[in-house]
């Protein structure tokens, strides 16, 4: 069983610079509700990845087009996304419209643990 996160944006050095500047000039409009809350200006928050280094599964990462290529049975899956991969099939525990929801990311990891389940929350 995996955990696959996957980013509602492009992958890449450009890519990420761009989404840098847009969620610190307009927030309000970034797409990635997933990366606001997971990422700082340059970095993966330290809290998430300590929070996904305890958990008692793998963690996968995706942006946008490498997802639909993994998964394109998934590929018109409103993004972002957290969902858990278990031969090879996929089970949404996070979807794009709980983002909306979701305040912070001790809320998101709160939300995470309490969709995981049983045997794969924090170790």
């Amino acid at each position: 069983m995996k955990l696959v996160i996957v980013y509602n944006a492009n992958e890449g050095l450009l890519a990420g610079a761009m989404d840098s500047l847009h969620k610190l000039f307009a927030p309000a409009t970034y797409l990635c509700k997933l990366c606001a809350l997971t990422y700082g200006l340059l970095a993966m928050r330290r809290e998430w990845r300590a929070y996904l280094d305890g958990l008692a599964m793998e963690a996968r990462f995706h942006h946008r087009p490498d997802f639909r290529a993994a998964f394109p049975q998934a590929a018109d899956w409103p993004l972002p996304l957290i969902a858990v991969e278990q031969d090879g099939q996929l089970a949404v525990l996070i979807s794009a419209a709980d983002f909306a929801s979701i305040a912070d990311l001790s809320h998101l990891m709160m939300e995470v643990d309490r969709r995981l389940p049983g045997a794969a929350r924090l170790a």
